[in-house]
């Protein structure tokens, strides 16, 4: 699980422009599916019969696509003015190291130097206005080469293990659900599952709403991260949840209401399996799930999501052995829903 997800996050994927990540899956799926599918947003849906023959009734869904920028202007000098794809907290992207287009063109995120700053600036966060990519370029001709406006911008950040028994990279969010994903195709499913590589969820759930209608299934499983927030400083009621204390199946978020049944199997399975589980303490975010839940005559969906620090920031941090945990939660989850339906 833990080089899946390294191989995964090393690939640039900003929402619409999934295509790396969208080749690498489906060149690695695809020996263990039995239909694999592109549809017109770009989703990738792949099929696997299972010991029961049930069809679509279940899908499971990860996203492939990642926050970044998009460029929408050159200057004259040669400097790149941007705007964010996704929800990007502005105070992160202060000296942070891009690379830029389909070439990969280095370049960092700029701003007036801190020696320039008044009192009253150093009072507030710079306006995304204010900031601009610094490619190397002397001018607009010579940046033009380089690159186009309608161009996206990834972070630049590599993938670590450190500390005790934790990763950081970019893009957690969500390549660690598409490794589950990837991970259950290579195996014996109890019964038939439809797996959804979604586009465009961190701009709006956009892919997954299209899938959902196209896949028409009677149960989705979301599988995501959330944000921790256990940080110093945050009380008790305010960290949402913990790295490396399981799975986190939330009740709710800010787009979705879990159905109750499969929240409680969820936490069912968990504890009868001796799997480490949570739940988030803080009404906040939200994922795919809120598209399938409200797709046709309305779809019974939850969530299972790993925990993770500093969402959408060029390094978020997530617990290896949180990993695992989600797999085999999942595992068991589809085992459980086989013998129901």
């Amino acid at each position: 699980m833990l080089n899946l997800v390294k191989e995964l996050c090393a690939l640039p994927g900003v929402s619409s422009f999934e295509d790396e990540v969208r080749d690498y899956i489906r060149q690695r799926v695809t020996p263990f599916a039995d239909s694999v599918r592109t549809d017109a947003l770009g989703n990738l849906i792949v099929f696997k019969r299972g010991i029961r023959a049930t069809g679509s009734r279940l899908a499971i869904c990860a996203h492939m696509d990642e926050v970044g920028l998009i460029i929408r202007k050159i200057t004259d000098e040669g400097y790149l003015k941007f705007s964010c794809v996704g929800g990007i907290d502005r105070r992160v992207l202060i000296g942070k190291p891009v690379k830029v287009g389909p070439e990969g063109v280095p370049g960092v995120i700029g701003l007036k130097a801190y020696h320039l700053v008044s009192e009253e600036e150093e009072k507030t966060v710079p306006k995304l206005e204010d900031f601009y990519l610094d490619i190397g370029a002397r001018s607009r001709e010579e940046a033009e080469r380089l690159v186009s406006v309608g161009d996206y911008a990834v972070f630049d950040s590599d993938c670590v293990e450190f500390g005790d028994g934790m990763i950081k990279a970019k893009a957690l969010d969500d390549r660690i659900g598409c490794a589950v994903m990837m991970k259950l195709l290579e195996e014996d499913l109890p019964m038939d599952c439809t797996f959804v590589f979604a586009v465009q969820e961190e701009v709006g759930h956009r892919g997954a709403f299209g899938a959902a209608f196209a896949v028409k299934p009677e149960i989705a499983l979301v599988l995501e991260t959330t944000t921790a927030a256990d940080l110093p400083g945050m009380e008790g009621h305010q960290k949402v949840c913990v790295p490396g204390d399981g799975p986190v199946v939330p009740f709710m978020d800010r787009g979705s209401i879990a159905d109750r049944g499969l929240f409680e199997l969820m936490r069912e399975l968990a504890e009868s399996n001796g799997i480490p589980w949570q739940t988030k303490h803080y009404i906040a975010g939200g994922n795919d799930a809120a598209a399938f839940q409200r797709s046709r005559a309305g779809v019974r969906t939850v969530t299972v999501s790993a925990a993770v620090r500093y969402l959408h920031a060029p390094a978020s941090v997530a617990a290896v052995r949180d990993l695992d945990h989600i797999l085999n939660l999942t595992r068991l989850f589809i085992g459980a829903v086989a013998g129901r339906v």
